[in-house]
């Protein structure tokens, strides 16, 4: 039985959330960071990347890093440029791409749930990214950046946010990727006991996008629990900031592999070996897959199409992904890439970027580039249910949540 409950939130103040919101800290290296800090320096990176605040010479995990972070924020609440709502509520959050539209209700998990199983991950995260968001967490006092779920879509929980829907939105705006925001106060008392009631009978609720932070929240809250020994379970250190999503208003985008070398390999031995592999046809023009199973490969300036033969395929929630069929027939026994995750010879590429970006990629510093068809959501939450973990970069959400338009003080 999953916790969803309301929270007492710090947002934007009226005519700041456009300028406020930013992509999530983990899309950016430093210096986009700070450009984009310097090209507005009302964007919450200067608080989700305060590193964007001091010269280069000052490591971005430095103390002063995270108590300019505290500083910042909690200024802004002090001038007004943030408000604190009066009581807990929920909050719909709608974002539409290029007319598609995906609605989220902004709410706070418990990190118990998260513990127990009923909130199910599908990646490992990374210890040193670990350690940034919890020391960010706890100097900040808040946790400023949700955690992107999904749930299997609800009927009486579709109803209550399509009617808090048709009231006036808080903030709608276009950002500069061409996405469109809109946001819901739903303050109701019944629809927030009806929703919260819903969550109470879903049993399974899935993290699509933000691992590292929700461990890292999960962790600030053990911390503030050992501080605090006599914590009741109530606090707010308890549970962590989160979009929820049903799967079926979802979209997974492909995210592509390149290569830069085809271990030793012309480009022609390395075709024929592929040829042993996989079906494969020679295409006129880029074209993505466009069934599962399919694979596009760009070579020495043309493209092909791959397709898994049916002994290959493994209904095995993991090894039946394409992006695992690719890496053990092909990457790890003909290109000699045994482990992803580290290997310095691969890179991935998300989708929205395109297959130009693919082709620059060859031409440019790579030998061979590879185009997946999507992870499903299915897909996705079969490997979560058999407690699994997907292979590195199997999926790719879009649109990206903003920060800054939700804050969970802790």
């Amino acid at each position: 039985m999953a916790e969803i409950r309301p929270f007492q939130c710090i947002r934007p103040a009226e005519g700041k959330a456009a300028r406020v919101a930013a992509l999530p800290y983990d899309v950016y290296n430093r210096r986009e960071a700070k450009e984009a800090v310097e090209k507005n320096e009302d964007s919450f990176l200067k608080i989700d990347r305060a590193e964007t605040q001091f010269d280069d010479s000052v490591n971005i995990y430095d103390d002063r890093v995270y108590q300019k972070a505290h500083d910042i924020l909690w200024d802004m609440v002090e001038k007004g440029d943030f408000i604190r709502e009066e009581k807990p509520c929920y909050y719909i959050y709608e974002l539409t791409m290029a007319g598609r539209v995906q609605t989220g209700l902004v709410a706070c998990a418990s990190i118990d749930d998260y513990e127990n199983g009923i909130i199910k991950k599908h990646e490992n995260t990374r210890a040193e990214k670990e350690t940034d968001r919890i020391r960010h967490v706890d100097a900040c006092n808040a946790q400023t950046g949700p955690i992107f779920l999904a749930y299997r879509a609800n009927e009486v929980i579709r109803d209550i946010v399509a009617r808090t829907k048709e009231q006036d939105a808080l903030y709608d705006f276009t950002s500069e990727d061409k996405i469109r925001h809109r946001v819901f106060r739903m303050e109701n008392a019944s629809d927030i006991a009806d929703i919260r009631e819903s969550f109470g009978g879903i049993g399974e609720i899935y993290i699509a996008d933000g691992h590292h932070r929700a461990a890292s929240a999960v962790k600030v809250g053990h911390m503030r629990r050992e501080q605090n020994p006599a914590y009741t379970g109530e606090e707010e250190f308890n549970y962590f900031l989160s979009v929820l999503f049903p799967d079926e208003e979802l979209m997974i985008m492909d995210y592509n592999r390149v290569v830069k070398d085809l271990n030793k390999a012309t480009p022609e031995a390395f075709l024929e070996k592929v040829r042993h592999i996989f079906e494969v046809s020679k295409l006129t023009e880029a074209k993505k897959p466009q069934l599962k199973g399919d694979i596009s490969m760009y070579l020495a300036g043309k493209w092909y199409m791959l397709s898994i033969q049916e002994a290959d395929k493994n209904d095995d929630p993991v090894e039946g992904l394409d992006v695992s069929l690719l890496q053990e027939l092909l990457l790890r026994p003909v290109l000699g890439i045994a482990d992803p995750k580290t290997d310095a010879r691969i890179d991935f590429v998300g989708g929205i970027r395109g297959l130009s970006e693919l082709e620059r990629r060859v031409n440019d510093d790579c030998a061979v580039a590879f185009a997946m068809y999507p992870t499903s959501i299915g897909e996705l939450f079969a490997v979560a249910d058999a407690g699994r973990l997907m292979p590195p970069k199997s999926t790719w959400f879009e649109p990206k949540l903003r920060s800054g338009l939700f804050i969970h003080e802790i």
